[in-house]
């Protein structure tokens, strides 16, 4: 069943018009400036592999998110989701790496897990959503 896109758009809240407004981009958007500003830091900046796939990882849920809000059907909508928190666990792992190479101090590591936590907690959340939306329409 094709869904037309503003049906999509307005899927979560019916004030959404803009993907800036879903919580879980923004929550990602703050996931992503986190991780940008810790990996500045001088022992992180040297590994260059674990650094870029972090900030590439990070970068990732807020495009899936994006990409999925612009999709023509609420079931292309929930793959980019998908797609957003298995970044969010790609993320998660990274972290560790960073807190086991000593990049990250105890206060960085929690305030970042955390807010990586967030981030999955509210896709999986918007994920239901609109499987429940879907089940009400059929």
């Amino acid at each position: 069943m094709r869904i037309k896109r503003f049906v999509v758009r307005q899927a979560h809240h019916p004030e959404q018009s803009r993907r800036e407004e879903i919580n879980a981009w923004q929550e990602a958007r703050k996931l992503t400036n986190m991780v940008y500003e810790v990996t500045k830091h001088q022992n992180f900046i040297k590994d260059f592999g674990l650094r870029d796939q972090i900030r590439r990882a990070t970068i990732s849920i807020m495009s899936n998110i994006a990409e999925g809000y612009e999709s023509q059907s609420k079931d292309d909508f929930v793959r980019f989701l998908y797609y957003a928190k298995r970044s969010a666990g790609e993320v998660r792992s990274q972290l560790y790496v960073a807190r086991d190479q000593k990049y990250l101090n105890a206060k960085e590591y929690d305030s970042l897990l955390g807010q990586a936590e967030i981030c999955v907690k509210m896709i999986s959340k918007f994920i239901s959503y609109l499987a429940k939306v879907k089940k009400l329409e059929v």
